[in-house]
């Protein structure tokens, strides 16, 4: 049994008997070169056929890949409970042995993300145009913050204008003198222009980021834009949190754990209650609450099933709770089904 313990720069391998006994550990460069000599030393030890690997979404993606390349299944490992690394210590090849055994024990059972297709074209532009949005949130806050205090004269010139006027407005700005008697007022007004123009090429890359995203989801499951509120940035999220290989999620329950809508025992003695589930993807999360906003809003059917469970006593938070549960099944249906086979599933409300 392989495990490992990824880093940004070097992989800590060990490799356990079928009774779990240690037989080798061994520091493996992070790099193409790396990879093959660590998949040789671990051979070297007998056959592996079952790999524990840490952080398979970030440092351990390109390894994952490589060991599913030879042949070899490999198995997401969280990291080692903190009690057990305040009894035992912590060190790289400790966690790469913890690795290992979580897998010979079973404890560990979740299949990675392949990270090699469609879903993962969406991700990176996702990450991209996140980032875009909220920088360009930063600079109107910082444009807005600077007009404040700048010469009267040019903020009541730029006073009741819309954001997108504004913007224009600043942009446009003269090119101020810096030889001038008020250095305050020049770099103010340079600052708003450079504000300005960050603002605009801003708004252009998320704009066209937001193409690449809506290409890259038509591309692979077209069937979710037909779907009453799903649009582009919600269906890439929830397509970012099952993956390129979705069959990993076996259940609609499991899809609906992992976007933090399940519901989760909390029962104890005498009392049997459920809570809401504050774990999973919280940006899959996000996309299903958005989902459920829209429908509230613009579908009918949604809006009955809403006052039907009102007039049953739940509350409208409550309600919520229960479309976004329907809601993730419904997408875990979408996600499921082969893209060159679409059809028809029931609507929320009847699913309900």
């Amino acid at each position: 049994m392989l495990g490992v313990d990824t880093h940004k720069d070097v992989h800590v391998a060990a490799v356990l008997t079928a009774v779990g006994v240690l037989v080798g550990s061994k520091t493996f460069p992070a790099t193409a070169a790396g990879y093959r000599s660590l998949l040789r030393w671990a051979q070297g030890f007998g056959p592996v056929v079952r790999a524990g690997v840490e952080c398979t979404g970030s440092y351990g993606a390109a390894l994952t890949r490589h060991l599913r390349k030879a042949g070899i299944q490999v198995v997401e490992v969280n990291q080692p409970d903190k009690a057990t690394r305040r009894r035992r210590g912590k060190t790289d090849a400790v966690d790469a042995m913890a690795a290992a055994r979580a897998v010979l024990s079973e404890r560990a059972t979740a299949v990675p993300k392949s990270g090699d297709g469609h879903v993962e074209a969406m991700r990176v532009f996702k990450l991209a145009r996140d980032s875009a949005v909220k920088s360009r949130t930063q600079a109107i806050n910082q444009l807005k913050a600077v007009l404040v205090n700048v010469d009267p004269t040019l903020r009541e010139s730029l006073a009741g204008l819309s954001t997108k006027t504004l913007i224009r407005s600043c942009a446009d700005l003269a090119e101020p003198d810096t030889s001038g008697a008020d250095p305050s007022h020049s770099a103010a007004v340079y600052t708003l222009r450079l504000l300005a123009c960050r603002m605009l090429q801003l708004t252009a890359e998320a704009r066209d980021l937001e193409r690449c995203i809506r290409d890259a989801v038509a591309a692979h499951r077209p069937q979710l834009l037909e779907r009453v509120g799903v649009g582009p940035d919600c269906a890439a999220a929830l397509l970012v949190a099952a993956g390129d290989n979705p069959e990993r999620l076996r259940t609609e329950a499991s899809f609906a754990a992992l976007c933090g809508v399940s519901p989760v025992e909390a029962s104890s003695g005498k009392t049997q209650r459920r809570r809401l589930n504050r774990g999973g993807d919280r940006q899959a999360n996000a996309a299903l609450y958005r989902i459920v906003l829209s429908r509230l809003r613009w579908d009918q059917r949604t809006r009955d099933y809403l006052e039907r469970r009102l007039a049953e006593g739940k509350t409208r938070r409550e309600v919520i709770r229960c479309i976004k549960r329907y809601v993730a099944r419904e997408i875990y249906n979408l996600t499921h089904r082969p893209a060159s086979s679409p059809r028809t599933i029931a609507d929320l409300p009847e699913a309900a």
